[in-house]
């Protein structure tokens, strides 16, 4: 380009033409800079593009289009110096407008010489932002795509190893069902039999964990009582606790119902035990609560008031900071060590919960413990008069 416009610019009717031609081209900012940088002539297009007039950007440096970090770096400067080395110069960044807008441009720099001697450079520069932006956007999607076939792939390995592994669990439980209730079994017997199960109750919990992260789990709501449930289900979890653990129960029995699966909630409470149990591994006491609460809807349009049963776990432990916390609902998130924990505990119940239209409230700080409530919308019973 630069060799055509030195070859036609001796003549003046060309020179118009030219100079005619460049002013009307819009879509382009095409200016001329001299030896140092310094800009000599402006088109429609540069303000278009910049937004300065050409008033205004005559005589300032090019500089003045970059943003402060590449000026901190000398990249004005180094492009104008790989142009007068190289004779071109081609690549893209971000730069600034004259009302302080980033814009991704697509520049082109060429060296004029005159008998060797540098006379200064020819500028064009094109606003790429909206092409730049689909790029990204069908990268993403590209690499999100690539995740899901991950992810799937995943799931379909963890929903056969989670099938075949419970499969060996509910042999392993018959069993020891059998030799602790056996005549010939003596206490030590019973007892080693009863850690065994607390053992794979951990294994099923863990199944299931699985199975929910592999999507394979649907939940099977019906309406619950939640303390009629809880009480059921109390020795299990008591023995899921450590002995130097106490479970202390406050769930009154006038507390409205619940539409849910009872068989996930078992394993969202378990889950929420053992983590505060891990937390307090010198001992100490686990509340588990229930209460109606009064809260906003957080997933609808409008806020609107809703009475929730809220089952709270609360223990004395350890706590979580600020970063960890909010990690702590991903999948395979975990701050324990290789082979203490899965990182699904959390997430489950998270996903549980909100498939049940609830939500989770988690108010913890390190060496402050742990307080998680679970709320789960309350069914309105019909009123008979």
């Amino acid at each position: 380009m630069v060799q055509a416009i030195t070859d036609i610019a001796p003549h003046a009717d060309d020179r118009l033409q030219l100079q005619l031609l460049i002013d009307h081209v819009s879509d382009h900012a095409i200016y001329m800079l001299d030896a140092q940088g310094c800009i000599r002539s402006w088109n429609r297009g540069c303000e278009r593009v910049k937004g300065y007039t050409a008033e205004e950007a005559l005589g300032q440096h090019v500089g003045l289009f970059y943003g402060s970090d590449d000026r901190a770096r000398d990249v004005p400067r180094q492009t104008l110096a790989q142009a007068e080395a190289q004779g071109r110069f081609v690549g893209e960044g971000w730069r600034v407008r004259r009302s302080g807008e980033r814009f991704r441009a697509s520049e082109v720099i060429e060296a004029v010489r005159q008998d060797g001697a540098l006379l200064g450079f020819v500028k064009v520069t094109q606003d790429i932002t909206e092409r730049y932006q689909a790029q990204r956007l069908l990268q993403d999607a590209q690499r999100a795509r690539e995740q899901l076939q991950q992810f799937e792939g995943v799931g379909r390995l963890t929903r056969g190893l989670a099938h075949e592994f419970n499969n060996l669990l509910t042999t392993i439980g018959t069993a020891l069902d059998l030799i602790a209730l056996g005549p010939a079994a003596d206490a030590r017997t019973r007892e080693l039999a009863e850690l065994a199960q607390a053992a794979a109750d951990r294994g099923s919990l863990l199944t299931r964990q699985l199975l929910a992260f592999s999507a394979d789990q649907t939940l099977i709501r019906e309406p619950l009582q939640v303390a009629r449930l809880l009480e059921d289900e109390l020795h299990s979890l008591q023995r899921a606790c450590p002995a130097n653990i106490l479970l202390r129960t406050e769930v009154p029995f006038d507390l409205p119902r619940i539409s849910t699966d009872g068989v996930q909630l078992h394993t969202a409470v378990l889950n929420l035990l053992l983590n505060s149990c891990e937390a307090m591994p010198s001992g100490g006491t686990i509340t588990l609560s229930a209460q109606v609460e009064e809260r906003l809807a957080p997933d609808l349009a409008t806020p609107t008031q809703r009475r929730y049963v809220a089952i709270t776990v609360t223990d004395a432990g350890s706590g979580m900071p600020p970063d960890v916390a909010e990690r702590a609902s991903e999948p395979f998130f975990t701050t324990k060590e290789v082979g203490k924990g899965s990182g699904l505990g959390l997430s489950q119940v998270f996903g549980f919960v909100s498939q049940c239209d609830g939500f989770v409230d988690v108010q913890t700080a390190p060496g402050r413990g742990t307080t998680v409530r679970l709320l789960l919308p309350a069914l309105e019973e019909p009123t008979h008069v």
